[in-house]
C-alpha cells in the first residue's frame, strides 16, 4: 500500500493544539486547574509553537515536546507557591526570551 502525505501547515498545527477534545493545550490547562491556576496561551504563542514544529520538521508529533520544554519549569513552581492565580504564555515565552508571565493573587476555585 502506498499513501501520499502532505505536510501540515501552521494553521493546521494550531488547530491540533486547540481543537480536539483531548488537545495538548487543554491537557495543560486541566493540569493547572488542579492547582486552581488559570493557564492562557496567546494566539501568537500558539502560532510560534506551530512554526517551531515546522522548522524542526517534527509536525504534529513535535508539538507536545515543544510545549513540555516551555512549561517544565513553571509546572514545578506553581504547586509550591500559593499566591499564583494565572499563568500566561506569550510568543516571547515560546521563543525562550522570557519565562511565562505569572499573575499574583489569591487562587480562586476554577469551575
Amino acid at each position: 500500500m502506498l499513501a501520499t502525505l502532505h505536510e501540515l501547515d501552521e494553521d493546521a498545527l494550531v488547530q491540533i493544539l486547540m481543537r480536539p477534545r483531548n488537545a495538548i493545550v487543554r491537557q495543560y490547562q486541566r493540569l493547572f486547574e488542579f492547582e486552581n491556576v488559570k493557564l492562557e496561551f496567546t494566539d501568537a504563542a500558539l502560532h510560534s509553537v506551530a512554526r517551531q514544529a515546522i522548522e524542526r520538521k517534527a509536525g504534529a508529533r513535535g508539538l507536545r515536546s515543544i510545549l513540555e520544554h516551555i512549561m517544565l519549569d513553571v509546572m514545578y513552581e506553581i504547586p509550591s507557591q500559593s499566591n499564583i492565580k494565572k499563568c500566561i504564555v506569550t510568543e516571547d515565552v515560546v521563543s525562550g526570551k522570557v519565562p511565562p508571565e505569572i499573575v499574583q493573587g489569591k487562587r480562586a476555585e476554577l469551575a
